[in-house]
């Protein structure tokens, strides 16, 4: 059996994929941003191995976050699932000056991935509106440009795709995928959402420990444990390299070579 590492999981996606998990005997360790959450967490995932917590805002606290999953030992499966969403109206300011959404949809698995002992899999949880991200790296911060919540949220999702394929490319010795859930009536998605939430979060549980060929294969991108077609951009080798450079100087985290 595998263990597992998953981020966000303390509600949502994240937390039915490690009661997935669990169910099919893994081991699983939950992450959530608040000592609360967590204990909400442990007690939603009966068998869970523990949880750990971070505020993706912070990265400082990623970093502690990254320690504390090494002392534990290495994971056969890391699951990037925590982010935020598209609804707020204005930029929000983290304490190392990032966007709220860039600091937490891409620093912080950015940072996650190149702190921690690398597993034998990585799964990025992307979006189907990763189509409408922007294929530049120009104010990845939106210092200059006006706000706009969903665009924000959708460029994000891009970086996901790409940091999910710049893996791939990097570290041979670990399979490295993305995938896009549906819009589901979760906390993000809203009640109105229209796909379906029990197949949501299979594809994450499928690629982390998966054994059929699909599900051992590298760079890819999925839906409900399907190929599908990513955007061209996020297979775009120069945008995914540029994108670790502006990944590396915003953090100050070199990525290891594989």
């Amino acid at each position: 059996m595998a263990r597992v590492f998953i981020t966000g999981s303390s509600d949502g996606l994240g937390r039915n994929a490690a009661k997935l998990l669990v169910a099919e005997g893994h081991a699983v360790v939950l992450h959530a941003r608040d000592d609360s959450r967590a204990a909400d967490a442990m007690r939603a995932v009966p068998g869970a191995e523990g949880a750990l917590v971070a505020d993706f805002a912070s990265l400082d606290q990623v970093r502690r976050l990254a320690d504390a999953a090494n002392a534990l030992g290495r994971f056969d499966a890391v699951i990037h699932n925590a982010a935020v969403g598209y609804r707020e109206k204005r930029r929000l300011t983290t304490e190392d000056g990032f966007s709220h959404v860039l600091a937490i949809n891409t620093l912080a698995p950015y940072a996650l991935t190149a702190l921690m002992t690398p597993p034998r899999r990585l799964v990025f949880v992307s979006s189907e509106l990763h189509r409408r991200g922007r294929s530049d790296l120009d104010d990845l911060d939106w210092r200059r440009r006006a706000w706009n919540g969903t665009q924000a949220y959708s460029d994000t999702k891009l970086h996901d795709a790409l940091l999910a394929f710049a893996v791939a490319r990097r570290w041979p010795r670990t399979l490295s995928n993305a995938l896009e859930p549906g819009w589901v009536a979760t906390r993000m998605g809203g009640p109105r959402a229209t796909g379906d939430l029990d197949a949501a979060h299979r594809t994450q549980v499928w690629l982390a420990v998966g054994g059929d060929a699909a599900a051992n294969g590298t760079g890819g991108y999925f839906f409900h444990c399907q190929p599908r077609r990513a955007s061209g951009g996020a297979r775009d080798e120069d945008l995914q390299d540029g994108l670790v450079a502006a990944c590396e100087a915003m953090t100050g985290i070199r990525f290891p070579a594989g």
